[in-house]
């Protein structure tokens, strides 16, 4: 009976092993077509991040189609830091004095920048030892001016930043922000940085090189209406074809966007280092900028320990607020009107703090308006003030530490120390009154 049993028993083994063999194999076999399953899916992502909607500089009409329809709001925007984030860098564009004695930046006693004015064009001009070793024309400002204003040239089709930049705070030319206590003629700007300081710039397709080719001929300069409204040629076009049409057709109107859509307009410039997942220009006001971006963020605790820089991250800053999380309405636009050049006017931005923090919503200052006078007129020196940038921060003359840019914060807060200072000058205002 035993020996019926044993090659019963090898049979059963065998047939055991024969189907855990199979049901192994199969799982590597699942396994490696669900590996290859996410390769294709990585690659059609690829494709799709490649074939991403193109904007072409044919859609784009230019805000001298505005004014027809719109021409107090033009000429408003025309005076505000976001129109003049970039221009031709002609005379009356450039910021900085191009007169004798005011127009050097020096490294050193034998290394000098002076900003000339010659027949060609405006130049920064290096000099050593009194020699001419290189002039590097201004072609383009990058930046309002407000805080400083870089500029750029043209080779070819590259654009490359200039070492000298002009410091507002200081009144003064110095050192490119970033650039070592030396002459660097060969930084490129990319395609990232023209999206956040044009409306559109046409890229040219890729050669291979580092540095990002463009069209010179086909860039809207500064952040213009189209940058918040959209591409408006077919707007124009019908607008102008229907003029007793009241409703605007193939544009859009950020009042009517969601919060977050609102809110994604000023994220792409003002939102921190956000990384691509699509080429620039692709994002169109309207979409969702996750799409298009991976959106950095930072958390309370973040902005609490002052782990953050003031610049660039606004957004980051203003959704770390208690202000934003308390409200579902609160956007950037509830304090910032894009439309019109509001800066500095402290007293009307505090109107609008008080909008909502007053006697009637139980959520008015602590501080007593009997003692401070004025106090209403001034919310943000004591709750958003101007604090040293770390990006921004340029070399002047002479000096080994940079001198950092003061930019207002937008983590909306109780600053105790600022609030002491704020209270020591009112107090020294009142004496001398």
């Amino acid at each position: 009976m035993k020996k019926l049993l044993q090659p019963r028993r090898s049979t059963i083994i065998l047939s055991i092993i024969s189907t855990c063999f199979l049901v192994f194999t199969k799982c590597i076999n699942d396994e490696n077509d669900k590996i290859q399953e996410k390769k294709n899916d990585t690659l059609q992502d690829k494709n799709a991040i490649e074939e991403a909607k193109k904007i072409s500089f044919a859609e784009f009409a230019g805000s001298s189609a505005c004014v027809n329809c719109h021409k107090d709001i033009t000429q408003k925007h025309g005076h505000t830091a976001h129109y003049r984030t970039s221009q031709p860098a002609t005379e009356k564009n450039i910021k900085g004095s191009f007169k004798a004695n005011k127009n050097i930046y020096a490294y050193n006693p034998s290394l000098l920048v002076a900003m000339e004015k010659r027949d060609s064009g405006l130049f920064q001009v290096v000099y050593y030892k009194e020699e001419e070793k290189m002039d590097l024309r201004f072609d383009m400002t990058i930046g309002s001016g407000a805080k400083g204003q870089s500029f750029a040239r043209w080779k070819n089709n590259w654009l490359f930043q200039l070492p000298i930049t002009y410091f507002t705070a200081a009144d003064r030319w110095a050192n490119s922000p970033g650039f070592p206590n030396k002459i660097l003629a060969d930084r490129p700007i990319t395609v990232r940085c023209l999206e956040c300081h044009s409306t559109f710039t046409e890229q040219l397709s890729s050669t291979g090189k580092e540095a990002d080719e463009f069209d010179r001929n086909r860039i809207i300069y500064g952040v213009d209406c189209e940058k918040c409204h959209g591409p408006a040629a077919k707007h124009v076009q019908f607008q102008t074809q229907n003029p007793k049409e009241t409703t605007g057709k193939f544009i859009i109107n950020p009042a009517k966007l969601s919060r977050q859509r609102n809110l994604d307009l000023c994220a792409l410039c003002h939102g921190g280092q956000i990384q691509k997942r699509k080429p620039s220009f692709s994002f169109t006001a309207g979409d969702d900028l996750s799409e298009y971006f991976v959106v950095d963020s930072l958390s309370d605790a973040a902005a609490k320990t002052g782990n953050f820089d003031v610049h660039g991250n606004q957004y980051g800053l203003l959704r770390a607020s208690k202000c934003f999380r308390m409200s579902a309405t609160l956007t950037c636009n509830s304090c910032h009107s894009p439309h019109q050049n509001e800066r500095g006017k402290v007293a009307l931005f505090s109107q609008r703090c008080m909008e909502c923090h007053n006697t009637e919503h139980q959520s008015f200052c602590k501080m007593d308006p009997g003692k401070v006078p004025g106090l209403e007129q001034n919310c943000i020196d004591c709750h958003m003030p101007a604090q040293p940038s770390r990006a921004i921060a340029l070399f002047l003359p002479g000096k080994d530490i940079p001198v950092a840019s003061l930019i207002r914060s937008h983590f909306i807060t109780v600053y105790r120390t600022e609030t002491e200072k704020f209270l020591e000058d009112k107090r020294k205002k009142n004496k001398k009154g």
